[in-house]
């Protein structure tokens, strides 16, 4: 082989795996229909992959929610909860939770938007090979043999499995899911056996936590591991495949001292991944697969210089196969679908189907020692340069002032209780609402009659939050139909797509807009919505805004300046809605950033910069407000730990937090970094269907108080609600409503 790729999208062309996974959701549709969508959409896939020239196919990247999960039910790792489940109501049960159980819980995949399901594993797991179509890579090999494709079958890595796993809650102090190593590596050496027995020539095992920082113990793993799947008698040839930074000089050592044949990696995040690998004396008798066209972001490649890198590294490897740099999971399908996109932005892209295309084209010039195609130069960025003049007025950007004085100020302008109750922002997107935004964009309602629907809406989502008795309102954002997207359509610098759909989690796809030159405000975005939200109400709605980071993380980014000098640019589009907002008289703003923990680098020694630039770009977003205007932010789905000292040098007045699927986890960092804003733990998840239980919340209040004062402790769920229906949200609302003021009561002596 000399091309190939890590991953391809499983979401197909049209989203037929959301639609089909809804379905079956929802009962309209059984799980056959459900498993025969899915089989359509792997034969397309790899007769689309053989059909480009693509020399060595994946399989098993194919995923009805995540492929960390798939791995959990391969190799039986299912907790004692979900056992009287069977087949896909056990698998989207561990997914999504039922209304008795909770869901497994669910965080980011690496430093990308993608997010898996997190394995919980105990001294008691017991790995075993599962049956039936439930050990999906020879499942899946033996579909595509049976149409002619040969494929490599691809599996998450024993030690990447078992480094992003949690020990279950009743698990003894001093387990660590890597205990388990050598059970785990029987049932892998299973699996190849078996994959071997069926004629694979080929498997890859990702092993993406080789990128992070791994102590001596972890290499020692990483070694006795592949030690022993190199030395099984009948296996295929194994491919050992990082991505996402460079890998420690340890971790390749290890892998260049087992038998393993190939391994991966990426030249695309990890630019230094030459040095390293020479600085351990190359790769001898073994293939290098070079990641050097981007499997995370659009811009098209530079095919010369991809080419040229192939060719240094083959003075220290036996054979170098072009690849991209990580799975193609992370980018829409195909360009050719956007048709009404600016040809100059459109001229600098590339999407899965074409990023293939440019695998195979310097594969082939690589390979036939041919020039590669030399591209047009892409249109230069767009400078603004009014708003590079204002920012360099502005510097860094002061802090707010003391927070004795901002809490006494919010206290006396809100009058809120303790244990105020709110939600994060969003309320369900409903059929209706979702039909009048499509009759909008197809020219079928005019803006006044959207306008006058999207009214109507908020005055009944204002209605009933104040019947649900919560204390500071929102909006509900039935306008926006994402929290970046809406944003990124009305800021310049931004371009976005029309199918451009990319897997979030299971059924959950957003557009990532396409950030391509300065970023500037043209003029107000939210305001008039807030403002009408609010004149309904004589409590306090929260202006909602999404965050410089988060609008950065979950975009296709420009790659021609540092990361840093484009959030200062966001930044400061926000700081100027805020400042409309604070003179339109909305007192608590929101600036949501989910993406803060998302984006922190891998390596421990490139944190400190980024947490600089990204706290600087915040603070610069809201620093310019009076001390009676309150300002929020949210984060979700992250391993908050890391960055506690972050979230405190935000300086957000509230914090509002994922903590329920951890079971409160969150609060003992808190107590240990002596955090003293205000904060949020959600305490139940909106991203299982089940309704909470107004104990189960009041439990989850009472951990929290622990460590949280009750004059700082906010109560709310764990993210917005737009993916929920009407009935199960107000039901959960009021339940929250019911436990916050039982708690209230008992700490203050009343629940008003």
């Amino acid at each position: 082989m000399n091309t190939t790729i890590l991953g391809y999208p499983r979401i197909g062309a049209r989203r037929e795996l959301k639609f089909a996974t809804e379905d079956f959701w929802a009962g309209r549709a059984d799980a056959g229909a459900l498993a025969r969508t899915g089989a359509e959409l792997r034969a397309d896939v790899w007769t689309g992959l053989r059909d480009a020239g693509l020399q060595a196919i994946p399989s098993n990247t194919f995923s009805f929610y995540d492929q960390v999960l798939d791995t959990s039910v391969l190799v039986d790792a299912v907790p004692d909860r979900y056992r009287h489940l069977a087949g896909f109501d056990r698998y989207f049960a561990m997914a999504r939770g039922v209304q008795d159980v909770p869901p497994l819980e669910m965080t980011k995949w690496f430093d990308t938007n993608y997010h898996y399901i997190v394995p919980e594993l105990g001294p008691d797991t017991r790995f075993r090979l599962a049956d039936g179509s439930a050990a999906k890579p020879l499942v899946e090999y033996r579909e595509a043999k049976a149409l002619g494709i040969e494929t490599r079958p691809v599996l998450v890595g024993p030690l990447t499995y078992l480094l992003l796993a949690k020990p279950a809650e009743d698990a003894p102090d001093g387990f660590r899911p890597l205990d388990l190593l050598d059970g785990l590596i029987d049932v892998y050496a299973e699996v190849l056996e078996r994959l071997a027995g069926s004629g694979a020539g080929w498997v890859q095992l990702d092993e993406p936590a080789l990128v992070a920082d791994r102590g001596e113990e972890e290499i020692a793993a990483l070694a006795r591991a592949y030690s022993r799947l190199g030395r099984l008698t009948s296996r295929p040839r194994l491919m050992v495949a990082t991505y996402f930074g460079t890998i420690g000089a340890d971790a390749l050592r290890a892998l260049a001292g087992s038998r393993v044949e190939a391994v991966g990696l990426d030249f695309v995040a990890g630019p230094d991944n030459l040095d390293v690998l020479a600085s351990v004396g190359g790769l001898p008798r073994k293939t290098l697969v070079a990641g050097v066209v981007d499997g995370r972001n659009v811009w098209r490649a530079d095919q010369r210089r991809a080419k040229a890198t192939c060719a240094s590294l083959l003075g220290l490897v036996d054979q170098v196969v072009v690849s991209t740099s990580c799975s193609l999971l992370h980018v829409p399908i195909d360009l050719d679908a956007e048709t009404s996109m600016d040809p100059e932005v459109r001229g600098r892209l590339a999407f899965a189907r074409q990023k293939v295309a440019e695998v195979v084209a310097v594969g082939r010039a690589l390979s036939e020692d041919v020039p590669a195609k030399a591209e047009a130069p892409a249109p230069p960025a767009d400078v603004d340069h009014d708003v590079r003049a204002r920012l360099d007025s502005l510097g860094d950007g002061a802090g707010r002032g003391d927070r004795a004085a901002r809490f006494a100020a919010q206290r006396d302008e809100l009058g809120l209780p303790a244990l105020a109750t709110t939600t994060i922002g969003s309320f369900p997107q409903t059929p209706e609402i979702r039909r009048a935004r499509a009759d909008l964009r197809a020219g079928r309602v005019t803006a006044d009659a959207y306008t006058r629907a999207m009214r109507d809406e908020i005055a009944r989502v204002i209605a009933l939050q104040e019947d649900l008795g919560l204390d500071v309102l929102v909006h509900g954002e039935p306008e926006r139909n994402d929290m970046v997207q809406y944003f990124a359509e009305q800021l310049d610098g931004y371009a976005a797509t029309e199918h451009g759909w990319v897997q979030s989690y299971g059924s959950r796809y957003v557009r990532p807009p396409i950030l391509h030159s300065d970023v500037a405000r043209p003029r107000p975005m939210t305001v008039e919505w807030a403002t009408y939200a609010q004149s309904l109400t004589s409590k306090p709605v929260k202006g909602m805004l999404t965050g410089p980071v988060t609008m950065l993380a979950w975009s296709f980014v420009r790659d021609d300046q540092p990361l840093a000098d484009t959030a200062r640019q966001l930044a400061l589009a926000l700081r100027d809605e805020i400042a409309d907002l604070e003179a339109a008289g909305i007192r608590v703003i929101q600036v949501d950033e989910p993406a803060l923990r998302e984006l922190l680098p891998l390596r421990g020694a490139d944190r400190p910069a980024y947490m600089e630039w990204a706290v600087g770009a915040f603070r610069l977003a809201t620093s310019g407000v009076a001390d009676t205007t309150q300002i929020h932010t949210h984060m979700c789905y992250s391993e908050f730990g890391e960055i506690i000292g972050a979230i405190g040098a935000l300086d957000a007045d509230v914090t509002s937090v994922e903590a329920a699927r951890s079971h409160m986890e969150l609060v003992a960092d808190l107590r240990a970094a002596g955090y003293e804003n205000g904060i949020g733990p959600g305490v139940y998840d909106i991203h299982s269907p089940r309704v909470p239980g107004a104990d189960e919340i009041e439990e989850n209040l009472r951990r929290a108080l622990r460590a949280v004062d009750p004059g700082r402790l906010w109560v709310n769920p764990d993210c917005g609600l737009k993916t929920r229906a009407y009935p199960e949200t107000e039901a959960s609302l009021r339940n929250l409503v019911t436990a916050a003021h039982r708690v209230r009561a008992d700490v203050t002596g009343t629940s008003a």
